[in-house]
């Protein structure tokens, strides 16, 4: 019996395989980031590990996948909960800037500390806005409506087998083993033609639009290792030869603690093709849409630290309209030496970072300091970061706008449609997670238990 555990980390691999055959530039940057993880953990076993065991750190992969519809994302919901994924958050993409992208996104992935340690596989989600007059007028949102319509992502046997393994907390081996296959092919490259004035007229409009509405599949759009120093794998990729993005999203390399995600990707590679010409012909082209990316992530900062984190990035904006990455990681580094605290203490201090916490190996004496921060100060607590799980919007929109050729057509001045997470939540017919939420249940209970076990007050988080 495989159970979901089991399922998620054996469609990791399966998927990684995959992808790593499509994209060989993708086992470079995996084999790279390797290398990163060990020599990381050579120099500072203690840091290498601060943020997970180094096996769940290089065993680590999110991917990024595109749909169309409501019901395409109500059957991708369906696969993943075969897998023990869940949606979790909501990322809208198309914000103000010209770069914008007309897709919103939520994560597929574990909700529990256990089922993550067992397996972190995500899932980064994103579902295209046809009704959306920025880009779409009514004339082409119809167009679109009827093409995805048309098209079948997941076939019956593939969803018949995730309803199955998500009510049964499993599958049996043989159907394990077709599921796995089954579900693998649905994410590889189409070879099916293109048809190139279609994709051309969507192109126009954004390459987003264009990947996810312009063919007839989908397919894996990236997938992502996660590696311990991010400045030293982009330093490494650049000197095999391999061009990547601009800059490193998210915040900056620093001396002090690492909070939320950073990441970076190799450019967007030119793939090859079949088109089927105007005339009807079939011909050979290639497209660049999938790259390969890259991250390190840090500790989950709680509302209060997410606010001054938001605060700073609308802060670099206004200092850095016309810098160079060079110029405007220095600011960010020079922001992030006046505003953060230097180290985890200072966070926990604030109430800006999310933490577990475990008693120390022994009761001491005395009557037990009041607060969270004074009983780990004064040795009664040990305080762990909780890793952040989730993403970026901002960093989603820069990596994805960093990959396509043109920043596309979009009219400012037309309205957009409603979409939050109550859309998502109703498209695929189950509760989308609140990230902070999450991270504040796991602070909370490990709290809880440790002064249980200290037989003490619990007192409450300053958040």
């Amino acid at each position: 019996m495989f159970s979901t555990h089991d399922l998620r980390a054996g469609f990791a691999r399966s998927l990684s395989a995959m992808y790593g055959t499509e994209v060989p530039a993708y086992n470079t940057l995996v084999d790279v980031s390797t290398q990163v993880n060990a020599d990381v953990l050579a120099a500072d076993p203690v840091r290498a590990e601060r943020l997970g065991r180094i096996d769940r750190v290089t065993a680590e992969r999110h991917g990024a996948i595109r749909v169309g519809t409501a019901a395409e994302l109500r059957q991708v919901a369906q696969v993943f909960a075969a897998l023990g994924m869940e949606p979790v958050g909501f990322y809208d993409l198309r914000g103000t800037e010209a770069t914008s992208l007309p897709i919103v996104s939520t994560a597929f992935r574990s909700i529990t500390p256990d089922a993550l340690a067992i397996n972190p596989f995500r899932v980064f989600t994103s579902v295209l806005v046809t009704d959306d007059r920025r880009y779409f007028d009514a004339g082409l949102q119809g167009e679109l409506d009827a093409f995805l319509a048309r098209r079948t992502l997941f076939g019956p046997d593939v969803l018949t087998l995730a309803e199955r393994a998500e009510a049964d907390g499993g599958l049996p081996d043989a159907d394990a083993a077709q599921f796995l296959r089954l579900t693998t092919a649905c994410f590889e490259l189409s070879p099916e033609p293109v048809d190139r004035a279609w994709y051309a007229r969507l192109s126009a409009i954004s390459g987003v639009a264009a990947d996810i509405g312009g063919v007839p599949t989908t397919h894996i759009n990236h997938l992502t290792p996660r590696v311990l120093d991010i400045d030293d794998l982009y330093r490494r990729m650049e000197g095999l030869g391999i061009t990547m993005i601009d800059e490193i999203q998210g915040p900056p390399k620093w001396a002090g603690p690492d909070v939320l995600l950073r990441q970076t990707s190799f450019k967007a590679l030119a793939e090859p093709r079949k088109f089927r010409e105007p005339d009807g012909t079939i011909t050979d082209g290639a497209l660049s849409v999938r790259f390969g990316e890259v991250e390190q992530r840090g500790i989950a900062l709680t509302p209060a630290g997410r606010d001054r984190y938001d605060r700073l990035i609308v802060e670099i904006d206004q200092r850095t309209a016309a810098a160079t990455p060079a110029e405007r990681d220095a600011i960010k580094v020079e922001l992030w030496q006046a505003n953060w605290p230097t180290d985890e203490e200072g966070l926990l201090a604030n109430g800006e970072g999310f933490f577990e916490f475990s008693a120390a190996a022994r009761r001491l004496d005395g009557d037990p300091p009041r607060t969270v921060s004074g009983l780990v100060e004064q040795g009664w607590l040990v305080a762990t970061p909780i890793v952040y799980e989730d993403f970026l919007p901002r960093s989603a929109a820069g990596i994805f706008a960093s990959n396509l050729d043109s920043k596309g057509s979009r009219d400012a001045h037309a309205e957009g449609s409603p979409r939050d997470a109550d859309w998502i939540a109703e498209a695929v017919g189950r509760t989308v997670h609140d990230p902070m939420q999450l991270y504040s249940e796991q602070s909370r209970a490990s709290l809880v238990t440790a002064c249980v076990e200290l037989r003490i007050p619990t007192p409450e988080v300053n958040r």
